[in-house]
């Protein structure tokens, strides 16, 4: 029998503390001489990441395998030939090796007084690893040098093998041992706007010669490489708006492998993601949509390959006919998978998070496009309100929350997320907007955004919202936006320049444009100038920073707002959010302000996110009007 129940009262099984325990994340799979590896999320245990071999770990719980390379992190762990794993911890970012199960012994200096190091994208290069470096050379969070070296796995002095770039990923040696190649970027590009692909001579020495760039360059990215040959490199890039497979030689020739109007790679905001993965006789593992495809070079085709997952993830690597990675669906939690091309067995070798619950309670998500400003479409994925025990009352319509994604160069997909099911599966709907700048629609949609953002963002988050509640699916009375990091942006811009909305929760968020640009300001080196492209030059532009900064508008909220932060955050520092909500006391705007120990950039502790969603929950309820059983109550200041 289904009760009948107004919205956001429903009773579900899935509690905070079911999501928060289901986000266990696997990532950064790798295969070697049979066994596959991979590192994962324990939010159980304050967020640590626990690195495995065939589902054991392979060192105890005293290590957490991550590390702060450009504050995100790179590949933290690579396997060397004789099958030991060297990996960076994050207590001391220094990198380690170790025999599995054996005690870890480090290999890279330990940091001193006057200066940081931090290490990342690891690659095993015989018996040295290949990596970058970041040294911390002052007090401000743009004082970093980055290089590119080799760490001895015996120990021992490193090598510095060049610094061509600002930023830049780990190089990788030709099959002959004569060329390195790499990809390096300046500011004030991001690597989707411009990043090229490097090759340079070994010197007797180990060091590099002098480089040149054979693919990338001013508003062509490249995102990924592998050598195929002693003179030949496949080539993930978008010299024609769209990030497809190109063969590059090295004097700089380069062939689209397959043409197509479709991203199959992504933006680089972590070091050492797999778009692709060769699989020998002009085949490649592609990603179209995120679905696992082969792209085959004799006859330019591309085509989808029949499995159980819809979606997998950057983590594909391949090795005889054998395919490795990450794959989810939009009622399948992330999981490592191994596909046997040869024969088709798929076999998960994670096992599903014991507290979701019956796949009855979880969202199937519908892919739309709604028309924004000036006709053009607008991607998103509106979740409905699932319950199978619940129903809304006749004549009621759900409150929905419309979820920005970060980056802004990010982009929202449809794999089970528990923390949406956690306010679906108790009435409310969710629409996750892709916005224009978000990734996966080509770089004309990517670059709506220049000089754009706060307004394209809002703009597009705003007219889906209004779309649903003129159709009648969602309540145009309670809508509220959420979303982290951009999202938090978004969200507070959006409270401050649109009436659409009710409330609004920001989550480590950006506030003051101008306080967190530039190289005296408030965030990390990698995105320091990340917002003159999507904002406009300083002091240029100065009357547009202020204009656009929403804690320039707090008298101007449409409403309650929810902050939440991590005190430990290098991107978005709990700077901003303490001046907003300063500014906000004594207004009489309803507000609430959580503030997390321990947590960096987005939140990993199982606490933190169970501590969040209730309160989200409860928030919602006394701005919308309703009471949702079981929750604590959210004090709301003044």
């Amino acid at each position: 029998m289904v009760n009948i129940a107004a919205y956001g009262t429903w009773t579900s099984p899935i509690s905070a503390a079911d999501a928060a325990a289901a986000g266990t994340s696997p990532e950064w799979t790798d295969l070697h001489d049979g066994h596959v590896w991979w590192a994962e999320s324990r939010p159980h245990e304050s967020g640590r990441v626990a690195l495995l071999r065939d589902g054991v770990e392979v060192i105890d719980d005293r290590w957490n395998v991550r590390n702060r390379v450009h504050e995100y992190g790179g590949r933290p762990f690579t396997v060397l030939d004789d099958g030991r794993v060297a990996f960076t911890n994050w207590h001391d970012q220094r990198v380690y090796l170790a025999e599995p199960g054996g005690e870890p012994v480090p290999i890279s200096a330990e940091p001193q007084r006057e200066h940081g190091l931090r290490y990342g994208d690891l690659r095993a290069t015989g018996d040295e690893v290949w990596c970058v470096r970041e040294t911390i050379t002052g007090d401000r969070p743009t004082d970093v040098r980055r290089d590119l070296v080799a760490l001895p796995a015996a120990g021992g002095e490193p090598r510095v093998l060049t610094a061509s770039h600002h930023f830049l990923t780990a190089p990788r040696p030709s099959p002959d041992g004569r060329h390195a190649a790499w990809i390096g970027w300046n500011h004030p590009d991001m690597p989707w706007d411009s990043a090229e692909l490097c090759v340079a001579p070994i010197n007797d020495d180990g060091t590099f010669g002098e480089h040149r760039v054979i693919a990338g360059g001013e508003r062509e990215s490249v995102c990924q490489f592998e050598w195929e040959s002693d003179d030949a490199l496949l080539a993930m890039t978008d010299p024609d708006g769209w990030w497809n497979l190109h063969r590059v030689t090295l004097d700089g020739q380069a062939r689209n492998l397959a043409t197509i109007e479709d991203d199959l790679g992504g933006p680089m905001w972590k070091l050492g993601w797999h778009w692709f993965a060769p699989l020998g006789g002009g085949r490649h593992a592609v990603l179209v949509s995120g679905a696992l495809s082969v792209l085959d070079e004799r006859t330019g085709t591309i085509t989808e390959v029949d499995n159980d997952y819809p979606l997998w993830t950057p983590n594909l690597v391949a090795r005889d006919g054998v395919i490795v990675s990450v794959a989810a669906g939009p009622r399948q939690s992330s999981a490592v998978v191994r596909l046997d091309l040869s024969t088709g067995e798929l076999t998960t070798l994670t096992e599903a998070p014991e507290r979701i619950p019956d796949e009855a309670y979880l969202p199937v998500p519908e892919k739309r496009w709604f028309t924004g400003e000036n006709g053009r479409s607008i991607p998103a994925y509106v979740y409905p309100p699932t319950n199978p025990e619940f129903a809304g009352p006749d004549g009621e319509l759900p409150p929905y929350l419309v979820h920005v994604h970060g980056g802004p160069t990010g982009a929202s997909s449809r794999a089970l997320d528990p923390r949406i099911a956690y306010f679906t599966s108790r009435g409310l709907g969710v629409v996750a907007v892709n916005y224009g700048g978000s990734s996966g629609y080509g770089r004309a949609f990517r670059e709506l955004l220049i000089g754009e953002w706060g307004v394209v963002d809002v703009q597009d988050c705003a007219s889906v919202a209004e779309a649903l509640a003129e159709e009648g699916t969602a309540d145009g009375e309670r809508l509220a936006v959420r979303g982290g990091s951009a999202g938090g942006w978004t969200s507070a811009a959006s409270m401050t320049t649109v009436r659409t909305y009710r409330c609004g929760t920001i989550m480590y968020p950006i506030l003051d444009l101008t306080g967190w640009t530039g190289a005296g300001g408030e965030t990390h080196d990698f995105e320091s100038r990340y917002i003159e492209n999507l904002v406009g030059t300083l002091p240029e532009h100065a009357d547009r920073y202020a204009e656009r900064s929403p804690i320039n508008h707090i008298d101007k909220l449409a409403g309650p707002v929810l902050l939440l932060q991590g005190l430990e955050d290098e991107v978005c520092p709990p700077e901003q959010a303490d001046r907003f909500v300063a500014a906000l006391d004594g207004t009489g705007i309803p507000h609430a302000y959580l503030t997390f120990e321990g947590e960096q950039h987005g939140f990993r502790r199982a606490k933190t996110i169970e501590r969040t969603l209730e309160a989200e929950l409860s928030f919602y309820g006394q701005v919308f009007g309703f009471t949702p059983p079981g929750v604590p109550v959210l004090d709301l200041a003044l």
